[in-house]
């Protein structure tokens, strides 16, 4: 009887011992296989970015899904893309990230990364692997300093297109409005930016800075003109970022921050077709 139950007790540490260890699995990389991060100008408006694969093996390694984990953005479930990869010195695996964790009054410092990914070494067993990203990495710390920058700027003011438009010879007249949303300081719009397609300049002539928001103002209309930036039609139906205009803020004294104002959908077929009439191009 006593040693029946010794047995029992030994295949019994056994069986947990062979548990735990599927449990401690490493999570290390493939050795010759490392990510780094990037983003094309295309990926902006999607909120997405690049995770760049180098794989200096001749051992092909399958993607299955991939996920960008860090303090900075709010964790995505993992993409999907499937994607196996033999040597290569770069191949890009396009995934959403999150919305950025920003602090009301300061940009924060950018927050170490890994990259986690669910793959294949040849014939080998799937698996997970974390694949460190290097810190402090420049692609996320500019994200943080453009997406924080904004919520900072959004906080005090926003600036939308307004909805009339008319043509004028070349160019096509509106307003932008500038709408107080929060505090009592002046608020200066320092400088209009243009998008890849479209050039934005006050109709006033004066470049920096373009106007103030008075401290005992709640809104104000900047009269603008846009005019196309480029005439080729391809370039146009293509452009993701043609509706993303940089605006330049500074509140009271502080930084100039600068925030994305995006022209509504009406707003956006109004210069489409004003452009495609200016350059003498059709669109199907």
């Amino acid at each position: 009887m006593g040693r029946t139950r010794t047995w029992g007790v030994i295949t019994a540490l056994f069986t947990l011992a062979a548990c735990g260890g599927q449990g401690t699995e490493s999570t290390a990389p493939p050795t010759g296989v490392s990510v780094s991060l990037n983003q094309w100008r295309s990926d902006e408006a999607s909120h997405a970015l690049e995770v760049s694969v180098r794989n200096d093996t001749g051992t092909p390694v399958r993607f299955r899904d991939v996920q960008l984990v860090t303090g900075s953005f709010a964790t995505l479930p993992p993409t999907r893309v499937d994607t196996t990869l033999g040597r290569t010195p770069r191949t890009d695996l396009r995934i959403p990230y999150g919305e950025a964790r920003c602090d009301p009054a300061t940009i924060p410092p950018v927050r170490p990364a890994t990259v986690v990914a669910h793959i294949q070494v040849a014939d080998g067993p799937p698996r997970k692997v974390e694949f460190p990203v290097r810190h402090p990495d420049p692609t996320l710390d500019g994200l943080v300093k453009a997406e924080c920058g904004a919520y900072i700027l959004r906080r005090s003011v926003d600036v939308t297109f307004g909805d009339a438009w008319t043509r004028a010879g070349r160019a096509l007249h509106g307003d932008l409005v500038v709408t107080r949303k929060g505090g009592s300081e002046p608020i200066t719009i320092d400088d209009l930016g243009a998008t890849t397609h479209y050039t934005l300049f006050p109709r006033s002539g004066k470049r920096r800075p373009v106007a103030v928001l008075t401290a005992d103002a709640t809104r104000l209309e900047i009269p603008v003109e846009v005019t196309p930036m480029r005439c080729d039609w391809h370039a146009f139906a293509e452009a993701k970022k043609a509706y993303l205009f940089p605006v330049y803020g500074i509140v009271g004294g502080g930084e100039r921050r600068y925030l994305i104002a995006t022209p509504p959908a009406q707003v956006q077929r109004t210069f489409l077709s004003y452009a495609q009439d200016v350059c003498g191009v059709g669109g199907s």
